[in-house]
């Protein structure tokens, strides 16, 4: 057996070789990266290390600063158990999507969390959340923002780490399946594979309602993945194709992996999700090696999408029945997904894998 590490800081614990065979509980050919198995419970331990690492290396962040960052949840509780370790105060300017759970980890690690009530008109709740930031940096020097959204070091710590361990672990990877957020997963992840010896498919996974990939905005209730303000990190070019996953098919998704055992948070649900609609609609029947990244686990959601009164409020009966298509996701008569989104949309004509 293997000795267990020995460590003294929390960011120094963090699973990159766990993978769930979802075969045998969804009957699709997909292999789970999870993610969340560190002691801020999801993928942005990663980004937020890198960071803060990075704007303690260039000064701007040093003793008696004050770290500062918008964020629908993950990265503040990555960045409240950091700020912890290191003696740093830290403020998460979050919005009322934000879990109750979630704002109690990051205050109980000593983070002081403000929550923005109204959305932008333009920018929706992300766009009120960096107005904010932007207000507090302005009022007192003291205030370091990392941003999230424009920070080379959120893409570079999963180019550096999460591709290069996939690869490892599947060289005969196919098709990678990442949620889009700020897109720094999905653009480190795109940015290494476009190096490989060997061409994949990647494709993006975005929340109904989200403007990343040109979509109208609409109100979405499970933070994580989709943007109301179109990512800067984000290059197109790098990404195959888009999948579209509206809330409720998220839900569904959830629900059916906790049925068989398996506690996953709402970021997760829609890739997941995302991968099973892509998967049967371009590789059905063919052999196929397929990865997709679960950001998050599943305790901070047991109030929103494994609280049945929760999702009946927000979502309707209907959230339990059965997609026209088939899958656990909520169809319209058209076809489309619920709301009319489409179940699958292409990005713009790009060079796919099996071009290159």
């Amino acid at each position: 057996m293997a000795a267990l590490p020995v460590i003294t800081s929390p960011q120094e614990f963090n699973t990159d070789d766990l993978y769930v065979d979802l075969r045998r509980v969804l009957g699709t050919a997909l292999h789970l990266k999870c993610e969340g198995f560190n002691f801020a419970g999801s993928v942005k331990l990663k980004a937020a290390a890198a960071m803060v690492e990075a704007a303690e290396r260039s000064g701007a962040l040093r003793e008696g600063s004050v770290l500062v960052e918008s964020s629908s949840g993950n990265l503040g509780v990555a960045l409240a158990m950091i700020a912890a370790d290191k003696g740093y105060r830290f403020l998460c300017v979050t919005d009322a999507r934000c879990n109750l759970g979630t704002r109690r980890l990051m205050e109980a690690m000593g983070a002081e969390v403000h929550s923005v009530d109204r959305p932008d008109e333009d920018g929706g709740h992300l766009g009120a959340r960096l107005r904010h930031v932007r207000e507090l940096c302005a009022a007192d020097s003291r205030y370091v923002w990392l941003n999230q959204y424009t920070n080379p070091y959120n893409a570079l710590a999963h180019q550096h780490t999460t591709a290069p361990a996939i690869a490892r672990q599947f060289p005969d990877l196919d098709v990678l399946f990442v949620g889009a957020g700020t897109t720094g997963t999905l653009m480190g992840c795109a940015r290494w594979f476009r190096q490989w010896t060997r061409p994949v498919t990647v494709v993006a996974v975005d929340a109904a309602g989200s403007v990343t990939f040109g979509g109208p905005p609409r109100t979405r209730m499970i933070p994580g993945l989709g943007a109301g303000v179109r990512p800067p990190q984000l290059d197109h070019s790098l990404v195959d194709d888009v999948v579209i996953v509206p809330e409720p098919e998220t839900v569904r998704t959830c629900h059916r992996l906790a049925a068989a055992g398996f506690l996953f948070g709402g970021s997760t649900g829609t890739v997941v999700a995302g991968a099973r609609r892509w998967l049967a609609a371009h590789r059905s029947g063919t052999p196929v090696t397929a990865v997709a990244i679960a950001p998050d686990l599943g305790e901070r959601y047991l109030d929103t999408v494994y609280q049945e009164s929760w999702v009946r409020s927000v979502y309707g009966d209907a959230v339990y029945g059965v997609g026209t298509d088939g899958t656990d996701g909520v169809g319209g008569p058209d076809g489309t997904a619920e709301g009319g989104c489409p179940a699958v949309e292409p990005c713009p004509p790009v060079a796919t894998s099996a071009a290159r």
